[in-house]
């Protein structure tokens, strides 16, 4: 009977709220997977419509000052800026300020927007703000502590973030690294990485198409290809500093010289139109997915300077009131980048292509476990210590930008993280 007894005492203080908080989460993360599974699904369909209709109709670009007219009337009558985005989302997962539901159709709707008349955005950042506006609204009405609400956000950023790309491991990583720089939340490892399978499955059975891509090339580690990336990665650690300087300076410019919203997109949508038919191609509006394709798996480039041009684009885009997103952008810039400079290294084009696209993805986010685990999904594991390599090398370089200013940082990228952090913060 004592033994008996002392087992059952050790189960009530050490097992026991394990096993209860593995039960929560088996259903709060289950129940916010399938809700935003369902909702990335839906996005996923109506950001492809509205691709496939702004190639069918070139003219719609022309139509862009009026969605921008839209968008910024919509949000004021709802009363949310344009310009938080992304960063609302993660201070709602730091702080516990939780952002309100209709952020979900309203990024929605300006997002599809954006892509069917000419913007130059991407997906994840309409990802990230439904997921965390869901996530967040869910942990409340699931009637969910504080701490747990926050977690519930980030469980929602995995969990659209799955939906719309396919790559559940990323997605239930990425939440967990986003937050702070060089600190890992991983007591949320468990709900993000539950939503986002169960996200993940939800939205494959509701038609979508998972990214991947055939990687041309010899991608297994040597030390000629060693080298070669090594040097890739100091190229991409200086282009997400690049990328990032033009986001924030683009938007800086805009509000402070364009006080009044409807004004400043008016003057976005023009100089996006000009800027179009001044370089005499289509392929830099919208998310451009199928330029990211062509570069990594057959070696292609649509212009020498393809990775500047859609930065521009971009940052003109984002910077004057459109939505979307900028990781698409991301893997634009840094796929053409590594297909450009790659031959120059003597790395295989396409090769190049991808391990530039991982490692300007993780200068950008400062998240190198989880762009390491990107390139698997993306393009199988045979180059693997390949990524590692340009991830580690292009995460150091880029030093503290970032495109999300509500990133945290604790301690530097140069020295292990100091041994006492504040008692409050999120990431302790």
């Amino acid at each position: 009977m004592r033994v008996k007894e002392r087992l059952l005492r050790q189960w009530e203080l050490g097992l026991e709220p394990y096993s209860k908080t593995f039960l929560m989460w088996l259903v709060c993360a289950g129940i916010a997977g399938v809700a935003c599974g369902a909702v990335g699904a839906a996005f996923f369909h109506l950001v492809r419509w509205a691709t496939g209709m702004r190639q069918a109709n070139p003219w719609l670009l022309y139509l862009l000052p009026v969605g921008g007219l839209v968008i910024v009337f919509v949000y004021r009558a709802c009363r949310m800026g344009t310009e938080r985005g992304t960063n609302a989302v993660l201070e709602s997962a730091q702080q516990g300020r939780r952002a309100p539901l209709r952020l979900t159709p309203l990024i929605i709707m300006a997002t599809f927007i954006t892509h069917l008349l000419g913007g130059s955005a991407g997906r994840e950042g309409a990802a990230l703000q439904i997921g965390g506006s869901m996530g967040g609204w869910l942990g409340e009405k699931l009637r969910l502590d504080s701490r747990s609400q926050r977690v519930m956000v980030l469980a929602g950023m995995s969990a659209v973030f799955s939906a719309l790309f396919g790559t559940p491991l990323t997605a239930a990583v990425f939440s967990i690294e986003v937050i702070c720089v060089g600190v890992v939340y991983h007591s949320a490892l468990l709900p993000c990485a539950l939503a986002s399978l169960v996200s993940y499955g939800t939205a494959v059975a509701l038609g979508t198409v998972p990214e991947h891509f055939a990687v041309r090339g010899a991608a297994a580690l040597s030390f000629d290809n060693s080298w070669r990336a090594l040097l890739l990665g100091v190229g991409c650690g200086a282009l997400g500093i690049l990328f990032c300087v033009a986001m924030h300076t683009a938007s800086h410019l805009y509000q402070t010289k364009l006080k009044n919203q409807y004004l400043r997109i008016l003057v976005g949508s023009a100089l996006i139109i000009l800027f179009t038919l001044a370089v005499g191609s289509r392929a830099y509006n919208g998310a451009g997915m199928d330029v990211v394709e062509a570069a990594i798996t057959e070696g292609q480039l649509v212009h020498p300077a393809a990775f500047l041009f859609k930065l521009i684009l971009t940052a003109i885009t984002l910077g004057c009131g459109f939505r979307g997103g900028e990781i698409v952008p991301t893997f634009f810039v840094g796929s053409t980048f590594g297909c450009l400079v790659g031959p120059l290294l003597g790395l295989d084009p396409g090769l190049a292509a991808a391990l530039a696209l991982v490692a300007t993805f993780c200068a950008v986010t400062n998240c190198p476990i989880a762009s390491i685990l990107l390139g698997v999904e993306l393009f199988g594991a045979e180059p693997l210590l390949l990524y590692l390599l340009v991830c580690a090398v292009s995460y150091l370089l880029s030093g503290n930008y970032s495109l999300y200013s509500s990133q945290m940082t604790l301690g530097s990228k140069l020295t292990n993280p100091p041994p006492e952090m504040p008692v409050e913060s999120f990431c302790h």
